[in-house]
């Protein structure tokens, strides 16, 4: 909610946080959200749907190569790729850092979100649009992955669903339905991950995951980074695989891996991406809550 050149974010009841709008770049009610692009002193350009934080130039490369190198490195041989949402470009650019990617799928339901993106926050996709590795699909990812007509021949090492939170356009993305079509797409060793909120104010999320996903992956779990514009802790994302032993490759073989691809970070490291498995007790006991 923009009030007296102050963008505040509505995403809980009872608290929240502010930034200055120093300059408003782009305000627009697209056919599904209300999307927003202005600068801040602070984050540099940030963009905001339906009153939510989305990105910001500043911190974005820790969420986005935190969801996309650590399923690529762990997987050790991804050839193809699938994002659903992730309009402002940011894993598709990580994601095409990895020379053995031989084809990426995305999946966007707003083609006003990538517009815009590639207009106002050009460096969170970095030309990773004009790559021919790239497909762009505008489209809701539900129906993308549930139709069997639309990928008759489409499965993938990995899939990256970079949704926004359970509400509105993005709540379908956090349902069985969707998580049953992610399942059917996954080649067999595939691995799943997913944004999943911040864990201490939306411990709700890791239960409701645990409890979906779980029906479909053998194994289902989480891992985390702590974003500073996703405020109230460390953000979880959401784990899924059919091979149990995937998230304990050891730090010797990721970083092997790592070092293979040369592709350079900010903030990930094979170091960070072992670390990132190690939960909170009340985040395992949620998971446990599910399970017992």
């Amino acid at each position: 909610m923009l009030k007296d050149n102050t963008y505040l974010e509505t995403l809980y009841d009872g608290y929240g946080q502010s930034f200055s709008v120093d300059e408003m770049l782009f305000e627009q009610k697209t056919e599904h959200q209300h999307l927003v692009i202005f600068n801040n002193k602070m984050f540099g350009r940030m963009m905001a749907l339906d009153g939510v934080i989305q990105t910001t130039e500043k911190d974005e490369f820790i969420y986005h190569e935190m969801m996309t190198h650590v399923p690529i490195l762990t997987h050790g041989n991804a050839k193809r790729v699938l994002i659903i949402g992730g309009g402002d470009g940011g894993i598709l650019r990580e994601v095409l850092k990895h020379q053995n990617v031989e084809h990426v799928t995305m999946v966007e339901i707003d083609g006003a979100v990538v517009d815009m993106c590639k207009k106002w926050l050009p460096n969170h996709s970095a030309g990773a649009y004009e790559d021919p590795r790239t497909h762009l699909v505008i489209d809701d990812g539900i129906n993308f992955v549930s139709d069997s007509k639309k990928t008759p021949d489409s499965r993938f090492d990995v899939i990256i669903s970079d949704c926004t939170d359970p509400i509105g356009p993005g709540e379908v993305l956090f349902s069985s339905d969707f998580y049953a079509g992610c399942k059917r797409l996954l080649k067999e060793g595939g691995i799943f991950v997913a944004q999943n909120g911040v864990c201490f104010m939306q411990l709700d999320e890791v239960e409701t995951t645990t409890r979906r996903l779980g029906h479909y992956m053998e194994d289902c779990y989480f891992y985390s980074a702590a974003v500073p514009t996703y405020v109230g802790g460390i953000m979880t994302f959401a784990w899924g695989s059919d091979n149990p032993e995937a998230r304990n490759v050891s730090l010797e073989t990721v970083t092997e891996r790592f070092n293979a691809c040369g592709i350079e970070t900010r903030y990930y490291s094979p170091a960070i991406h072992k670390a990132a498995f190690a939960l909170p007790r009340y985040v395992e006991q949620a998971i446990q809550k599910v399970n017992d």
